[in-house]
């Protein structure tokens, strides 16, 4: 990422418009989930993401010498993860209303704090223990009401799926840790966004389907809204601290709840809106430390 230039609110703005973009593509995965399979939803997701990245990628002069590695193996690692926490957030998003699924997202950096102490030796401060305490709580205020009433509809099994991409997608962000020391942003980008490509397209002999016009402009716009979001995302980095980012992830998260409300005549439940502080805190909690915010500005780069 460039040297941070002092232009606060383009920086929340662009923050705001990401996650209305984020928002979008998700909306578009969840519209064509009934009838058209995750891999296929991932392949064309990716395909189109690289359009606006490698053409913002070309106006900053970094591409192609930007892609350039000395890690192969680190980026097939970092890669690998990251397009499993693709597949496993698109079943998610068939299964849930889009704002559950988005926030379960937000759970990827308590699994960060977790995996630095774990992993990477990282010592475990009272400001993670309350974090993980507070997500989990949240996580058990979201899902616990509804597993009775719905066990037969799949929503256990897309809550599942959401913490599963939280999880791949924490483990990708902790190679992105090691990974960027000698990799550029643009590398890491281009290459996870080419092998979920390619990992969406090996599904091609299980079964993809006919898609009609409707169907092809929705995952066409996904992947347009994806890269679009990424690119936002990284110009608000630019522009703006990521704690003075961090509260703003709020209003991302009003996106899906109305996506979710007029265009699929889902209502908010209330074990969203209780759910919704207790992880919002725990996850600010986790970042608190100046290490765990730089963390977490790299993982709203790279998702």
């Amino acid at each position: 990422m460039d040297h941070l230039e002092e232009r606060p609110t383009m920086g929340i703005l662009l923050r705001v418009l990401s996650g209305l973009l984020f928002t979008g593509m998700l909306v578009c995965i969840k519209a064509v989930s009934d009838d058209v399979p995750v891999g296929q939803s991932v392949f064309f997701r990716s395909l189109f993401a690289l359009l606006p990245i490698v053409i913002f990628l070309l106006l900053r002069r970094e591409f192609p010498h930007g892609v350039a590695t000395r890690r192969p193996l680190g980026h097939a690692l970092r890669s690998g993860l990251g397009a499993a926490a693709m597949f496993a957030s698109f079943a998610a998003v068939a299964l849930l209303p889009v704002a559950e699924a988005t926030l379960l997202a937000q759970l990827t950096p308590v699994f960060m704090a977790i995996g630095g102490v774990l992993l990477l030796g990282e010592r475990f401060s009272l400001y993670r223990a309350g974090g993980i305490i507070l997500a989990v709580a949240g996580v058990a205020v979201l899902i616990l009401p509804g597993l009775n009433a719905s066990s037969g509809n799949g929503q256990a099994t897309g809550y599942a799926l959401g913490a599963l991409s939280a999880l791949l997608t924490a483990g990708a962000l902790l190679t992105v840790r090691r990974i960027s020391r000698t990799e550029t942003a643009a590398s890491i980008a281009f290459y996870f966004i080419l092998v979920a490509a390619l990992a969406g397209l090996a599904t091609l002999p299980l079964g993809w389907a006919a898609l009609n016009r409707v169907e092809f402009a929705l995952l066409v716009l996904s992947g347009l809204f994806g890269g679009a979001a990424h690119i936002a995302m990284t110009l608000a980095l630019r522009y703006a601290e990521a704690s003075r980012l961090a509260p703003f992830e709020y209003i991302a998260l009003v996106w899906p709840v109305l996506a979710d409300w007029v265009l699929f005549g889902i209502p908010v439940s209330s074990g969203f809106l209780l759910a919704l502080p207790l992880m919002l805190s725990g996850v600010a909690l986790a970042a608190m430390e100046g290490r765990r915010l730089k963390l977490t500005a790299r993982w709203l780069l790279r998702r």
